[in-house]
């Protein structure tokens, strides 16, 4: 047994090394840097970020070179790393209201205070690869709208004004916090949005474009998409005030879905919402649909069964950390369950074919 271990131990340094080797690749190529990670992958450095959630682009950057390009194993290093920090203080809320926004569309409103903003985006590209790329030459300066940089307000405060929206309930009570709490069912409105914030987004682009195939009684359209930054403040007791420490950037979705009316409300429209670190469109859109869906109880509308509206389901599925564990942990050694089921099979089967022996003979 001894020997089996310290050949085992040799087996995983060979691994680790050669790991190392291929994550490097071609020493005739230039190692790919942190730098070059985070400004020219941005979008994948946003998507670990914010599954990991923990705004850092350096490390992102670092564990997605680490992890290489796996970025759920990026997300993983992320969320490990992130145990070992200390918490000093939570923020106040981000005012969102005042984000200086890179790109504002809204779908509902052609023409809305502080106009739409295009800003970066693959929505009108040709999805055509572009061999110029493999020349890696300079990109030509892109112009930018005078408009870019100002704080605009939230669309839906238009509909606000008419009564024609749900009005968003006001609470002080400080949220449970899933990063530091097991995660309980049923969960409020507010730890369902935390773990929508840092669910795997390709589990979340499924159950959002389910319900827009029937299977959540949602029609959704985007109220408003924006992605810009925002300020970061804590409040210290010393000083009496908040004050800025930092800012951020985010991408903010709401939706607005038909709501048929209740007992007690008119007929209005209701709202989803996605709030994801960085920029992260499909993400923050996919979120609010599928927020919306999960609020079928409390606006009292049927459950038709579909897997958007289970809590349940949802919840304790979207965790693409949770699920890479108790998934890959089958590849592990499990030698000693195996042989068990090994063994009863082949009684089974033998048990079987005794049974079958007198009726062949007849």
């Amino acid at each position: 047994m001894y020997v089996a271990v310290k050949g085992g131990e040799r087996a995983i340094d060979a691994a680790h090394a050669w790991l190392a080797e291929e994550r490097r690749g071609d020493l005739a190529i230039a190692e790919l840097s942190i730098a070059q990670i985070r400004e020219q992958l941005a979008l994948a450095v946003n998507r670990v970020m914010a599954e990991g959630s923990l705004y850092d682009p350096d490390l992102a950057a670092l564990a997605i070179k680490q992890a290489r390009g796996d970025l759920i194993e990026a997300v993983f290093l992320i969320r490990a790393y992130r145990t070992t920090l200390p918490r000093f203080t939570a923020s106040t809320p981000v005012d969102t209201a005042s984000m200086t926004v890179d790109r504002r569309v809204s779908a509902t409103f052609k023409d809305l205070p502080g106009g739409q903003i295009l800003g970066p985006t693959f929505d009108y590209t040709h999805r055509l690869l572009d061999f110029a790329l493999m020349a890696e030459g300079e990109a030509p300066a892109a112009p930018r709208s005078p408009a870019i940089g100002e704080a605009v307000p939230h669309v839906t405060e238009l509909l606000d004004q008419d009564g024609l929206i749900e009005a968003e309930p006001f609470s002080d009570l400080t949220p449970r916090d899933l990063t530091r709490e097991p995660l309980e069912l049923p969960a409020d409105r507010a730890l369902r949005l935390q773990a929508l914030a840092r669910a795997d987004e390709g589990f979340t682009l499924a159950l959002a474009y389910s319900t827009q195939r029937g299977y959540g009684r949602t029609h959704a359209f985007v109220g408003e998409l924006r992605i810009g930054r925002v300020a970061v403040e804590v409040e210290l007791p010393e000083l009496g005030f908040a004050v800025e420490i930092g800012e951020i950037e985010l991408t903010e979705c709401e939706s607005v879905n038909q709501f048929k009316g209740s007992k007690i409300e008119p007929p209005q429209f209701t709202r989803g919402y996605g709030l994801v670190l960085g920029q992260s469109e499909r993400k923050s859109i996919s979120m609010s649909l599928v927020d919306r869906a999960l609020r079928w109880k409390e606006l009292g509308e049927d459950n038709i069964g579909a897997p958007a509206q289970d809590e349940e389901f949802v919840l304790s599925h979207c965790d693409n950390i949770q699920a890479t564990g108790f998934l890959e942990h089958i590849k592990l050694p499990h030698y000693v369950d195996f042989q068990a089921e090994l063994e009863l099979v082949r009684r089974l089967r033998a048990e079987a074919i005794a049974a079958q022996k007198p009726e062949d003979a007849a």
